[in-house]
């Protein structure tokens, strides 16, 4: 098939163009930045450049490209994990996902696109006993930063799955592996050596992991055989904080992680926020990806580690 990749220089974007290659899929991605054609041309895929938040311009590049399919990745987050980064980061990060991506799917519309698929987060839905599915409800009244970004996804899904094209939106789990800050040379890899990534609380919130070669994977397989909807892609192996975050630690042969109480993350800027991701967040089911996708997600990779470590 011949398929559209806006986004396809981030963190997924480079895997993803490797697997639709791989597939045999004619690729052609987007970039604003002739430096970056270049490397794309290397890659074995075709450049459109033009700038996101140039409606003009995006229509003219997919009307040139033609493609079946539209794959759309757009973020601007940035390559450290903390507070002050993230809330630097947001609002770019808000305009090219909502502004960005809603020029490329106006121009896909436009031009006559079948299928569009749209990166989305699955590790929102609604605090509550069991996994998250993809009917559960996303956390529109949690803490602020959290209810904002909740609110931003179900607009920037509500506006695909109303579209009149085979829209496909992929709530992802937190990447992990290389080019993300949870490898072992990524920020909270070095973070957790400084002892600055504390365990809050009990550690409750469970967390839901995907290596970013399986989200690659699970993309590519949605553009393929994938049912108009939401999928939620993440791996078998949903986890809670005081499980994964110790186990990440001994992997890295870092200390183990110090424990702050509820009490004491509230009075940090930004409490609300990370008591919700520590103590209240929610795991995700995987099931209809399994099902509909044959998704077969890797292990955690550092829990197969430790595991292996302590058996030895």
């Amino acid at each position: 098939m011949k398929i559209f990749v806006a986004g396809g220089t981030g963190a997924i974007g480079r895997p993803l163009l490797d697997q639709l290659l791989t597939k045999g899929h004619n690729v052609v991605a987007l970039t604003r930045s002739s430096e970056r054609a270049q490397s794309l041309v290397a890659q074995g895929v075709e450049p459109a450049i033009a700038d996101v938040f140039d409606p003009d311009a995006v229509k003219a590049a997919i009307a040139q490209a033609q493609p079946e399919v539209v794959i759309e990745q757009l973020t601007a987050l940035p390559r450290t994990y903390s507070r002050e980064s993230m809330s630097a980061a947001g609002p770019l990060n808000t305009r090219i996902r909502l502004e960005g991506g809603t020029n490329v799917l106006a121009a896909a519309q436009a031009v006559g696109v079948r299928r569009y698929l749209r990166q989305s987060v699955a590790f929102w839905g609604i605090p509550g006993a069991g996994l998250a599915d993809e009917e559960t409800p996303l956390s529109l009244d949690a803490s602020p930063a959290v209810a904002a970004d909740a609110r931003l996804v179900t607009e920037i899904e509500y506006r695909l799955l109303e579209s009149n094209l085979e829209g496909i939106a992929l709530r992802y789990g937190f990447f992990y592996g290389p080019g993300t800050w949870f490898n072992p040379d990524g920020d909270v890899a070095q973070q957790i050596r400084q002892q600055q990534f504390p365990i809050v609380g009990n550690g409750d919130g469970v967390w839901s992991w995907l290596h970013i070669e399986d989200a690659a994977i699970a993309t590519v397989a949605a553009a393929e055989q994938g049912n108009s909807g939401v999928y939620l892609i993440v791996d078998d192996q949903p986890l809670a904080v005081r499980d994964w975050l110790p186990a990440f630690a001994r992997s890295l042969n870092a200390p183990l992680p110090p424990r702050v109480s509820i009490e004491d993350a509230l009075n940090l800027e930004g409490g609300s926020d990370i008591v919700y991701y520590q103590t209240q967040m929610r795991g995700a089911s995987n099931a209809k990806a399994k099902r509909e996708l044959n998704f077969q997600p890797r292990p955690l990779e550092w829990m197969v580690s430790t595991a292996v470590s302590h058996a030895s």
